[in-house]
């Protein structure tokens, strides 16, 4: 006789040990039962009042049988919360279900759309923003008597000595001096096509002829002026006189006029961050304020006006600040076509605006003839293309300098047809 409840003699247990005996010893090992929950019996009721009463197990080994009772033990079944519902299971609290995956193609596709979209509303605004800033105050369709047009495209690059908007410290600083009027420091024509852009300076004191022409604000028809200097007709009237003159004693035909000022060419040059050179000797100029080492450096506003006004200081004098002009407008091309510009918006804007605001273009410039005569240029540094003089044949009777005629027309020839230059300048 044990004090356990419905005891069973040891020799009972046989190969049920632990499975389910009612043996009073205790079982090592022994695992725990499941037990399935029910309703609650009763007050009072059960084998010891008050504690429910223990489901049966028929077989003798723990199963209850027909009743589909099944332990659990393969499923990794735990017990939670009632209603059979553990936390994630059904059953549980709010919120506790399982997450869904996301959905990684739905959040790509709005992702690309959401920058894509950005990316357009942003370059229509900048284009529009850059458009609106071009002064496009030059109407070419008023010069008379124009050449045909050829293959091809040819830009006038003007540099004026227009001091307009600058005050008279900035006068004082970048050595401008204040005359009145405009003048021409630099002029330059720019061929872009198929076979490679060229570049070729026209040395303002080329000795021309200044057509006849009709002022374009007395209205009044003047005589042609033979011998001049070709800055002079920009000094009597203007872009257009200077683009007729240009015509007629070259006979190409001028698409495009570009002109820059002082002050705008120094803005552009700060706003890039400089503009790194490789001067080939020291330059030492009081007048355009140029004290320059030979060697690579990088100019910055101030330093790179004075570098492309230097004349004297320089033993060929304007055919040599020509090819110091060509040297240095490519390399600012090189420079503002660099990612570091044109992906840094702190650089590309301020960039642009200073471009934009200094420029005098034609009516009939565009953005993208604008952005095609910049590429052109760092075509022309790069190696891509060709840069020279207008060619010379010496100096005239009257001290200016005369076109090699034969050489000038060939030259004339092969940009009309838009092929290679073979042509050298000085």
């Amino acid at each position: 006789m044990t004090d356990w409840p419905e005891a069973r003699s040891d020799d009972n247990r046989g190969g049920r040990y632990g499975r389910g005996s009612g043996s009073a010893q205790p079982e090592g090992a022994r695992v725990m039962r499941q037990v399935r929950r029910g309703p609650a019996a009763p007050a009072g009721q059960g084998a010891y009042g008050g504690v429910p009463q223990q489901p049966s197990y028929v077989d003798g080994q723990g199963h209850g049988g027909s009743d589909g009772y099944d332990s659990g033990y393969n499923t990794g079944q735990v017990y939670g919360r009632p209603g059979g519902g553990g936390p994630g299971g059904p059953g549980g609290g709010p919120g506790s279900g399982p997450r869904p995956a996301p959905d990684w193609r739905r959040r790509i596709k709005w992702t690309a759309i959401t920058v894509v979209t950005v990316l357009v509303v942003t370059t229509v605004g900048t284009y529009f923003w850059a458009d609106s800033k071009l002064n496009r105050d030059v109407d070419l369709s008023t010069v008379v008597d124009r050449p045909e047009k050829g293959e091809g495209t040819n830009y006038l690059i003007v540099g004026s000595d227009s001091r307009e908007g600058m005050s008279d410290e900035d006068k004082k600083k970048l050595h401008t001096g204040s005359a009145e009027g405009k003048r021409t420091d630099s002029m330059m024509i720019l061929h872009t096509g198929d076979n490679g852009p060229t570049l070729i300076s026209l040395p303002r004191d080329s000795n021309v002829t200044i057509p006849e022409f009709k002022g374009s604000e007395s209205g009044k028809s003047r005589p042609a002026m033979g011998a001049n200097k070709l800055n002079a007709a920009y000094s009597i009237d203007g872009p257009t006189l200077l683009v007729r003159t240009v015509e007629f004693n070259t006979g190409l035909h001028i698409d495009h006029y570009v002109e820059i000022g002082f002050g705008g060419f120094a803005s552009i040059v700060d706003a890039v961050g400089g503009v790194e050179m490789d001067i080939p000797q020291d330059i030492k100029d009081t007048k355009s304020g140029a004290d320059f080492k030979k060697g690579k450096q990088t100019l910055n506003g101030e330093e790179a006006l004075a570098f492309v006004r230097t004349r004297y200081a320089l033993a060929g004098s304007d055919l040599d600040r020509t090819k110091n002009q060509q040297k240095f407008l490519s390399a600012l091309a090189n420079q503002v076509a660099t990612p570091g510009t044109v992906l840094n918006p702190f650089k590309l804007y301020p960039t642009m605006g200073a471009g934009l605001d200094s420029l005098v273009v034609d009516q009939d410039m565009g953005l993208f003839d604008l952005a095609g005569m910049f590429w052109a240029m760092k075509g022309v540094s790069g190696g891509e293309g060709k840069s020279m003089n207008m060619p010379i044949a010496g100096s005239a009777g009257n001290g200016n300098l005369q076109w090699d005629m034969p050489k000038v027309k060939q030259l004339v020839e092969q940009l009309k047809n838009d092929e290679k230059v073979t042509v050298s300048g000085n």
